[in-house]
């Protein structure tokens, strides 16, 4: 992503994100936090509409076109269920309720002047960081034993 017509469509795209998380209330962790105590399911809607646009563009569109409109090609996306995503989105669910917010709020909620989200994205950078320590710990172990 070095060409000047990806960096604006990135900046457009994250623009429209973070306004679309804003406009929703996303960004305001007691919206979330009554939405995650089954208070309030407004968020449900969101939710809903972000997935099915999300399967529309991701289904259909590569169906619809040979390559993406910036060039390139369309790749599929590797996933697998397993032990270490399972731990990671429980993980990831368990931050998400103390705090209120996933990262792409907190970063849209710090734009609109939430400065209190400091404080969830900077225990979101700490896990992340943890993260990587254990995983370049682990992968060092790992290549160890394949050599010996």
């Amino acid at each position: 992503m070095n060409r000047p017509l990806d960096l604006f469509a990135s900046l457009v795209a994250g623009t429209l994100f973070g306004f679309g998380l804003s406009y929703a209330t996303m960004i305001r962790p007691e919206v979330v936090i009554s939405f995650l105590t089954f208070d309030d399911l407004g968020l449900l809607f969101v939710l809903g509409a972000a997935t099915g646009i999300n399967m529309l563009v991701f289904q259909w569109l590569p169906r619809l076109r040979r390559q993406p409109l910036l060039g390139g090609a369309f790749e599929a996306r590797p996933f697998s269920v397993d032990k270490r995503s399972l731990t990671g989105g429980a993980l990831f669910g368990v931050g998400w309720g103390i705090c209120g917010v996933c990262p792409g709020p907190a970063l849209a909620g710090l734009g609109a002047g939430n400065t209190d989200l400091l404080i969830a994205l900077a225990g979101i950078f700490a896990g992340a960081l943890l993260h990587g320590l254990l995983e370049d710990r682990r992968n060092a172990t790992t290549t160890a034993q394949l050599q010996s």
